[in-house]
């Protein structure tokens, strides 16, 4: 059996040690569950690791996601206060400032905030001579924009690896390089265990946090998830004194978030970071796995930086990563039990929101594994709505 584990079975097994695994596993061992977590690679090796950590109401409309995402912000909160001091995974409520660059963009900008507010976001309409105030290295010129207090960002691997360390103190185990091979099922077709490159192991339920992978391991158990990556660049400048105070996005960021084209979009992202670091992006295509560096698409979002921020054509960009988030066809994550393979438990399909929504969605799977209410809705999120023959919720 793989190292760390016993023979007697658990209680929950998470296939997948990203920052959604980890939540799972942090809330399933906090509720007094027997947890196991196995990653085919290591804590935070796929999507999480090539994250920039946003925790973001701002890109979000009205509707099931921007709920489960202000509930999110309040567990982030939490969870720096339980964890932080300790862990050190860099929570900083620096919140977002997106911005218009024509007049058509701020108008449309401008309506999207107005059903936000609506919704209970806080978001404060910023004219274009008050933008300098937020934002002294921006470019002059701009019709306006909108800021948001309430967005804040963590470094993902960091936060990824405190809520496992915080999960094996409540005596889960942790299993990196334990790659899933298989499902257990007994004649009733019920999801009894995972087989993996180290061995058997017997749990009541397992949780498919497996990202971008997420739709493999579904298959594993006779099901469908349609979770397809869609690939993304980030650049990394050279370390600088604080330069960029928010998150700051162009208004097409929003537009491209949503869009479900195949094709490549980018848009202006800048954020800085505790290391001193800038963060630019974001781009988005789906072009399967394929991890081909494409300096094309570098230089497409770097101009687009160097426009936001003229200083920055005189920065060194020192790296540039990439990573695929796991993208659903509605944009909606997958969470909660799936009837269709009882004992199957899903949380996965966030795509670039996942570090956001991770709190939420482990307590919500924690919730449900101890039959307790989650105190949400979370019909939208089932995992069986893209059958053909599902009925809608």
């Amino acid at each position: 059996m793989p190292a760390g584990f016993s023979r007697t079975p658990v209680d929950v097994v998470v296939v997948g040690a990203g920052v959604v695994g980890a939540a799972c596993a942090y809330y399933s061992a906090r509720a007094g569950l027997a947890v196991a977590v196995v990653d085919a690679a290591g804590i935070a090796g796929g999507t999480t690791g090539a994250g920039e950590g946003n925790l973001l109401v701002s890109d979000k409309e009205p509707g099931p996601e921007l709920a489960l995402a202000l509930r999110s912000l309040a567990l982030w909160r939490e969870l720096d206060g339980d964890l932080g001091c300790d862990s050190g995974f860099e929570y900083e409520r620096k919140g977002g400032v997106v911005v218009a660059e024509s007049a058509e963009a701020h108008a449309r900008l401008e309506a999207f905030a107005a059903g936000q507010r609506a919704a209970g976001i806080t978001a404060e309409p910023v004219r274009d001579a008050e933008l300098a105030d937020l934002e002294p290295r921006l470019a002059p010129g701009l019709p306006g924009g909108i800021h948001y207090p309430q967005d804040a960002q963590v470094q993902p691997m960091l936060a990824a690896a405190a809520l496992l360390r915080a999960a094996r103190a409540h005596g889960a185990t942790v299993h990196p390089h334990t790659r899933v091979t298989a499902l257990e099922r007994d004649r009733h077709g019920r999801v009894t265990g995972v087989v993996t490159t180290g061995g058997t192991v017997a749990a009541g339920a397992v949780v498919n946090a497996a990202g971008t992978w997420g739709g493999e391991v579904a298959v594993l158990a006779g099901v469908e998830v349609p979770i397809l990556p869609r690939r993304g660049f980030v650049l990394v400048t050279e370390p600088l004194p604080p330069m960029v105070r928010h998150k700051v996005y162009s208004a097409e960021y929003v537009a491209n978030v949503a869009s479900s084209s195949p094709d490549l979009e980018t848009s202006a992202v800048v954020e800085g970071t505790a290391s001193g670091t800038i963060l630019i992006g974001a781009s988005r295509e789906r072009v399967g796995f394929d991890r081909t560096l494409s300096l094309r698409v570098l230089q497409r979002l770097a101009t687009q930086a160097v426009r936001l921020f003229p200083f920055l054509a005189g920065v060194s960009a020192i790296r540039a990563y990439r990573g695929f988030r796991p993208y659903a066809p509605d944009h909606l994550p997958v969470i909660g039990h799936d009837p269709r393979a009882p004992g199957l438990f899903h949380a996965c399909g966030h795509e670039g929101a996942g570090v956001g929504l991770a709190p939420v969605t482990g307590s919500v799977v924690a919730a449900l594994l101890t039959g307790q209410d989650p105190g949400l809705d979370v019909r939208p999120f089932r995992p069986e709505r893209f059958d053909s023959t599902a009925v809608p919720a």
